[in-house]
């Protein structure tokens, strides 16, 4: 199995934090975020790993030629001249993949305890376009689902705006949580590359395709991108 790991933000509100070190390698619990990553994608069964990169882009380079994993391959997807968003990211990673294989899809600064591998074989039951791991939790942009959690739009608490792609009756909001699985066949339905949110290429596509929402879960989650967010999963993984 594919990875991709979204190592590439700039990480602006952690403000000097990221000042000369890129997100991706500030550490949690004496680790830095990408290691976690890579570990718990390394659990799910995967075998090849690609890493965007954009800011502070070398960093992140000398750090995977540090690593040591002997069955597992990574490689660099370089964004340095262009930060291309996720799903920009996507498809300039796409002819680093080993074709025909699902890709699980990984925000360098999540953190979680959830057993992927439960993911995956729902993912597999389910037999959609991609599976969106998505939790009950208080944010201001929610995604929409139906009574089989397939996606079925979008909407902005704080400024109002929605957007549907699929008619129903039933619109359940749930919070994305920074990993997600895709079909390969996914990359050719979202066009040429180019700038924009995986998240609008999601919603463009729902319409016709089947995506769906994993929320059988129950453990532990922080999305590092704040200090405060930083200090709050350090307490949490290393208590001492």
């Amino acid at each position: 199995m594919n990875a991709l790991i979204f190592a590439a933000g700039l990480g602006t509100r952690l403000g000097s934090l990221t000042q000369n070190v890129p997100k991706a390698l500030l550490e949690v619990a004496g680790k830095p975020m990408l290691l976690h990553a890579i570990e718990k994608l390394i659990e799910t069964g995967v075998t090849h790993i690609v890493i965007n990169v954009h800011h502070h882009s070398q960093a992140v380079k000398d750090f995977v030629d540090t690593l040591q994993f002997p069955t597992i391959q990574i490689r660099i997807s370089d964004e340095s001249e262009l930060l291309l968003e996720t799903g920009g990211g996507l498809l300039k990673a796409a002819p680093l993949f080993i074709p025909g294989k699902p890709i699980i899809m990984y925000n360098a600064d999540v953190l979680t305890g959830a057993n992927l591998n439960l993911m995956v074989e729902y993912h597999r039951k389910k037999k959609g376009l991609a599976t969106l791991m998505v939790k009950d939790r208080p944010t201001a942009r929610y995604l929409l689902f139906d009574d089989d959690m397939r996606l079925s739009g979008w909407k902005n608490l704080t400024t109002g705006e929605q957007r549907m792609s699929r008619k129903n009756n039933v619109n359940v909001p749930l919070a994305f949580s920074g990993i997600h699985i895709i079909e390969p066949e996914i990359i050719d339905y979202l066009g040429a590359v180019r700038k924009f949110s995986i998240t609008n290429g999601y919603l463009d596509l729902a319409s016709h395709h089947a995506i769906f929402g994993w929320k059988d879960w129950d453990e532990y989650w922080f999305d590092i991108g704040t200090p405060e967010k930083l200090q709050i999963a350090n307490n949490y993984l290393n208590p001492s």
